[in-house]
């Protein structure tokens, strides 16, 4: 046993089982045999248990330290694996991370491109905004020259007018202050002898009244029972008086009523004599205008017709002595031929006396050659004649022709005239009647007021207290009449003023709702300015958030990649955990893209909807901006038909008094003035030469009526 199982000692550096797998990376100890005789020495004294002991717990050792190596190298396989199984995630995941990175680029490319266009549109929108604020504002200059052209027209006009209305109410007024001294002291006059006659009535009615005293103090005794009924009766007549009282006041209204007509037609009077005395003299210097241009023109035509005559008579006097001069040529030119065949005839015959017949053959022919030249050559001055002749025909025939359409178009002008002056006869007879009818009515009036101041006079016989009243009462109403013109005056004067502070109210409401629009388009501008801006502004924030977003992807993936590295030394049991962070990881970067990619659709679907918004506020800002235009040019249409109807009006008013002026002035017109216009007519009538002068007079004519 001794020699089988020879003892085994560890060497110093040995430890105890419990100590040899203290470390994971180191390896154990190798067992060293000690072949000291000390150890033989040991090995000899041991028991064989011992020995035992020793060889089963080497060999367990022996195994346990293969099993170690073995694990190790496992564990190293595992380590390699697991590297590789992690180098091969974290590929996929920078993969990813790349795919993710290209897809945002993109993303972010086409959003840029995206707003890119959209700045593009929203400045077109600008310029387009722009353009139609310069025409707009271009249409409101023009509209605002010309009202204010208009109404410094109308403001002129105006003032004509008042400048001639208060000249015109100026001379009425002294003439109606000449008439109303006159009529006052006509009424004093005639006052004056009603009261001395009334006087007289008075002073025999109290010589009455003292008879009657006395009778009655004869008789006090006798009628003292009858003081009760005198009392009735009193009361009775107390009242009688205040009825007739009230009814002097009724009717002294109706005087004063009828006293305005008459001053208010006395005036309508005066001053439609005045305008038709001006429209007289204004027709009166139109005629002769028109007298005086007719005749030149009718002496011009004269003229250049006796100029063409006297032409035509010389151009046929210098044919005809033309023509009497070429038959003299002719005459003399034949009678020198003939003398000429004669000499030659006798030269012939004298040397020739041989051929006598030839001769005469020869004379023949020659007389009938001069024969037929003489025929020709009176056939062409007959054709001459005949042409002068013709032409003079023609001539005279175009003369007649003109002068006939001349006398004719004269005679339907005379026609027309006759016409337009019996209508303007009868219309004239017929106002005359109902001016005659007028004035009948007038006189009626004036005698009912008179029969009515005759009672008056009557009444006031009885009331002989109260002549005095009535003086003041008319001396009252010649104020009142004064105030009334003077308050009729002011009114006129503060209706001016009121319709020019009227024009100028509405010409600087428009200034102001012009001004207020322009204000609007700026604070328009400036506030799509500003929504750009802060549009701009926000797209900046999303793209810094974008940007911080994955910034923070970035140090997460990076603090996780570190993380993964430093577990990946931990073990086994870690990469489950890693694997599962790795699909969390996963999912938060699929959830993280959807919510970004959601974050893009909700900021482009904002940007649409802003722009939208924008679009939408504009063109709704330029519809009202035109709606405002639009009801500003129809207020200056309206002003301007307002103020074209005031002007109609006028004119209308003062035609309708222009009318009525001539329809009376018509019938009271003088017979010497009315035969001085009936010869003027009958001098136009016999003077009338040409049509375009004619057709002036007939135009003032019937101006005129």
């Amino acid at each position: 046993m001794k020699g089988l199982c020879p003892p085994v000692f560890y060497s110093g550096n040995l430890k105890p089982q419990s100590n040899m797998t203290s470390g994971r990376g180191q390896r154990p100890l190798p067992l060293l045999f000690c072949p000291s005789p000390v150890l033989h020495l040991t090995m000899c004294v041991l028991t064989p248990l011992s020995v035992m002991v020793l060889c089963v717990s080497v060999q367990a050792e022996m195994k346990t330290k293969v099993l170690e190596a073995k694990h190790q190298e496992e564990k190293l396989k595992m380590q390699q694996k697991h590297d590789a199984d992690v180098q091969k995630i974290l590929d996929r995941k920078n993969g990813e991370i790349d795919e993710l990175k290209t897809m945002y680029r993109a993303k972010h490319k086409e959003s840029e491109e995206s707003v890119r266009k959209l700045e593009k549109k929203v400045q077109s929108v600008v310029r387009e905004s722009q353009v139609i604020r310069e025409s707009k504002e271009k249409q409101i200059g023009e509209l605002k020259k010309m009202s204010d052209q208009s109404t410094d027209s109308l403001k002129n006009e105006w003032e004509k007018k008042l400048h001639a209305a208060v000249a015109g109410m100026e001379q009425e007024k002294f003439d109606l202050q000449k008439k109303q001294t006159e009529n006052i002291q006509v009424l004093l006059e005639d006052t004056n002898q009603r009261l001395a006659k009334m006087e007289a009535e008075y002073g025999a009615q109290t010589q009455a009244t003292d008879q009657t005293v006395r009778e009655l103090e004869l008789r006090v005794k006798q009628l003292s029972v009858e003081v009760e009924n005198g009392n009735v009766l009193r009361q009775k007549v107390t009242q009688e008086k205040g009825q007739l009282e009230i009814h002097i006041a009724t009717i002294s209204s109706e005087l004063q009523e009828a006293n305005r007509q008459r001053v208010s037609l006395l005036r309508e009077k005066e001053q439609q004599s005045e305008q038709h005395e001006d429209t007289l003299q204004k027709l009166q210097t139109k005629h002769e205008a028109d007298i005086s241009h007719f005749q030149q023109e009718h002496t011009l035509s004269a003229a250049k017709a006796s100029d063409l005559i006297e032409d035509m008579e010389q151009t046929v006097a210098q044919l005809r002595q033309q023509l009497q001069d070429s038959e003299h040529r002719r005459l003399k030119q034949l009678r020198v031929n003939c003398v000429c065949v004669c000499v030659c005839v006798r030269e012939r015959e004298r040397e020739n006396c041989f051929i006598p017949q030839l001769e005469e053959v020869e004379k023949m022919c020659l007389y009938r050659c001069k024969e037929e030249q003489l025929g020709r050559e009176r056939e062409c001055q007959r054709q001459q004649t005949q042409q002068a002749e013709n032409a003079l025909e023609h001539f005279k025939k175009q003369v007649e022709i003109s002068s006939e359409k001349t006398y004719a178009n004269m005679k339907l002008q005379m026609d027309k005239v006759e016409e337009d002056l019996t209508r303007s006869k009868s219309l004239r007879e017929k106002q005359a009647k109902e001016f005659s009818y007028q004035v009948e009515e007038l006189k009626q009036k004036y005698e009912q007021q008179v029969r009515q101041e005759q009672e008056r006079m009557r009444l006031q016989q009885h009331y002989s207290t109260e002549r005095d009243n009535l003086v003041q009462q008319r001396q009252r109403e010649v104020g009142t009449m004064e105030r009334e013109a003077r308050a009729a005056l002011h009114q006129h004067q503060h209706q001016t003023q009121e319709w020019r502070q009227h024009d100028a109210q509405v010409i600087s409401d428009l200034e102001e709702q012009v001004s207020s629009l322009r204000d609007e388009l700026q604070q328009a501008h400036s506030q799509r300015k500003q929504q750009l801006l802060e549009l701009g502004v926000l797209r900046e924030e999303e793209r810094q958030r974008a940007a911080q977003d994955q910034e923070e992807l970035e140090t997460s993936h990076k603090a996780e990649r570190q993380l993964a590295q430093e577990k990946v030394g931990e073990g086994v049991g870690l990469i489950a955990e890693l694997q599962t962070s790795v699909c969390g990881a996963k999912e938060e970067g699929l959830r993280q893209q959807q919510e970004k990619e959601r974050q893009l659709n909700e900021a482009t679907a904002r940007w649409d909807d802003e722009r939208r918004q924008m679009s939408h506020h504009t063109d709704t800002k330029n519809k009202v901006l035109q709606e405002k235009v639009e009801n500003l040019q129809r207020q200056l249409h309206s002003s301007e038909k307002k103020l074209l109807n005031k002007e109609l009006e006028n004119q209308e008013q003062v035609t309708v008094v222009l009318q009525e002026c001539a329809m009376k002035m018509k019938g009271l017109m003088p017979a010497e003035l009315r035969q001085e216009l009936e010869d003027t007519i009958s001098s136009l009538k016999s003077q009338v030469g040409t049509s375009p002068a004619w057709d002036t007079i007939h135009r003032t004519l019937t101006a005129y009526i």
